[in-house]
């Protein structure tokens, strides 16, 4: 069960569920489990024993107990012994296999230990370690570990296999672990329902039409300065924001509906972006700007490759490190003219500005606008 749901199961809070998991190594302190348990009861111990001398099968005591037959079975195979099945005796061994506090196996092996504690101070990662014994010790599975063993050998203080200080020589450097959110548990990021890329128009893929745009910020030291930037995905057209003090969703928004309103309505067929919380105002965005925005899947980078690689070209002016506020309006607008008027192989050579002017008077002299 999930600490949240064993806690309700015993009738306290989650959070004091949740510490005891932390505190007691993943094991809930002893007396606070309820009868009904994921234990066998002494009386489910006994009528085990009296339909094992009346000849049921594993399946049919499973089924009558309303348990799983590997639990039956597993039970009469650990605490059964050569004379048959006794209930009591059983309950007492799984009483005391039950006892705690149990060695871990690092803890109970010095070389082990050891050899896991000299590549943590190599800030080597649990994988790592547990990867180069399996290799190291082919033939020994005493020197043999999982990453998960070493990492609840940190974490659980209780068992005292590894020192508190070797955390710091973890990636993370956290001397606890966090709890990762299900899926089921996640919220949804904005108020309004995003429109997934899936849903762009057909159009937006194979470049062919002007006016499909990609969109994303560039943060600056310290992270209250920021560069908004939109490019045009056909011709690689660029447009800067200017966001001197804070990229919030109001002042995103402000600043991508003050831009696209100036261009063409040709030219506004959709906008993607990440689900970053500067989009919470993506639906204003719609509605003012005359723009649907599309939101790209989580950690898809990819999905706006086109943003992305502009990004890494605007580096060349805005390297990382700096306080992007320290750049005007006048600035930003020379350096997009820079980006725009320079060659592009993906282009066959020509700019983006050229590229651009080019889409624009052939469709205007197809007397056939873009759609979305």
């Amino acid at each position: 069960m999930a600490s949240e749901a064993a806690a309700v199961e015993v009738g306290v809070h989650p959070r004091t569920g949740h510490r005891w998991v932390e505190e007691s190594g993943g094991r809930v302190p002893a007396g606070l489990l309820s009868p009904s348990g994921p234990g066998l009861t002494v009386d489910e111990r006994i009528q085990i024993a009296d339909l094992r001398l009346a000849r049921w099968s594993v399946r049919a005591i499973a089924r009558q107990l309303g348990r799983d037959p590997s639990t039956v079975s597993r039970e009469l195979r650990r605490n059964g012994t050569v004379t048959g099945y006794r209930p009591h005796a059983a309950q007492r061994k799984a009483e005391a296999r039950r006892s705690r506090p149990k060695p871990g196996k690092i803890g109970s092996c010095p070389r082990l230990r050891q050899e896991v504690e000299a590549g943590l101070e190599l800030q080597w990662s649990p994988e790592q370690i547990a990867c180069r014994l399996r290799r190291d010790f082919p033939d020994d599975p005493e020197m043999q570990v999982s990453h998960e063993t070493i990492y609840q050998a940190l974490y659980m203080q209780g068992r005292g296999e590894l020192r508190r200080e070797l955390t710091k020589a973890l990636r993370t450097g956290r001397a606890r672990r966090t709890r990762h959110r299900q899926p089921h548990e996640r919220q949804h990021r904005f108020s309004e329902p995003m429109v997934m890329l899936s849903d762009r128009p057909a159009a937006a893929e194979d470049r062919a039409l002007p006016g499909h745009w990609e969109g994303d910020l560039i943060i600056g030291t310290p992270n209250t300065s920021a560069i908004g930037t939109l490019v045009e995905r056909s011709t690689r057209f660029t447009m800067l924001l200017h966001l001197p003090q804070r990229h919030d969703a109001i002042a995103v928004r402000d600043a991508v509906v003050a831009t696209i309103t100036t261009l063409p309505e040709q030219l506004r067929g959709s906008l993607t972006w990440d689900q970053g919380s500067e989009m919470g105002l993506h639906h204003q965005i719609t509605i003012r700007a005359g723009i649907p925005v599309y939101f790209c899947d989580p950690g898809s980078p990819w999905q706006r490759g086109t943003n992305e690689n502009t990004n890494g070209l605007l580096r060349q002016y805005f390297p990382k490190g700096t306080d992007l506020s320290q750049h005007n309006q006048e600035q930003l607008i020379e350096v997009a003219a820079r980006l725009n008027g320079r060659p592009r192989k993906s282009l066959g050579w020509d700019t983006p500005a050229e590229a651009l002017a080019k889409l624009l008077s052939s469709t205007q002299t197809d007397g056939v606008a873009p759609t979305p």
